[in-house]
């Protein structure tokens, strides 16, 4: 909670725009915790320092600004941004081997799924331009999604908890641990609904 304390000070004196390069420092994969950043924007809105439903809108546009630049880089640059000292050690060659395998087993969920792991975010959305394995606006629409349910959660539940810091630190962490169940159930139904549209298609085509 300390982190939490000191992004507030500094969110609280220096607005929207604050919050808004934070959120980009994360998308680069500066080690800055993505939850806690947007939980102090919620706080700050809770406190009176800016309007909540404002926050959300912001906070929306530097999230995905952040894993857009991420993704244009590696598509730009390919596999040769490993050879800058920063994604050198972001994403080393075994880590970006692994994470290629990933996309291997798991396909375009990963560009989803990915907004929930806060230790693999930045690599996945590196590899996913390098590797040209999506096209970016299918990418941009799959972390939209995924951050469409992150985002208000997170900024909302900072609103709500910014009078009551331990109810806020109790509810942090059990958000962490929903949102995973979220992705999970989410990651298990959408092949299913697909595959269940597939064949009732099927069916039609064969009965007609």
């Amino acid at each position: 909670m300390h982190l939490l304390e000191q992004l507030i000070d500094i969110f609280a004196r220096h607005g929207y725009a604050s919050v808004f390069i934070a959120l980009l420092l994360c998308g680069a994969g500066v080690p800055l915790p993505e939850d806690i950043t947007l939980v102090a924007g919620g706080v700050i809105a809770g406190l009176g320092y800016a309007n909540v439903h404002v926050m959300v809108g912001v906070t929306m546009v530097g999230v995905l600004l952040g894993d857009a630049s991420m993704f244009l880089l590696g598509h730009h640059f390919g596999a040769r941004i490993l050879r800058l000292r920063f994604f050198a050690w972001l994403l080393p060659p075994a880590r970006y081997a692994r994470v290629q395998q990933k996309f291997e087993r798991y396909g375009n969920r990963m560009m989803f799924v990915a907004r929930f792991l806060p230790g693999m975010r930045t690599a996945v959305f590196i590899t996913a331009g390098a590797t040209h394995r999506v096209s970016f606006w299918r990418f941009l629409l799959l972390d939209g999604l995924a951050a469409l349910i992150s985002v208000p959660l997170w900024v909302y539940l900072g609103y709500l908890g910014a009078d009551n810091r331990a109810w806020l630190a109790t509810w942090i962490h059990r958000g962490q641990g929903s949102l995973w169940i979220i992705a999970g159930a989410l990651v298990l139904l959408v092949p299913l609904l697909w595959w269940r549209h597939r064949r009732r298609e099927r069916c039609n085509d064969e009965g007609d």
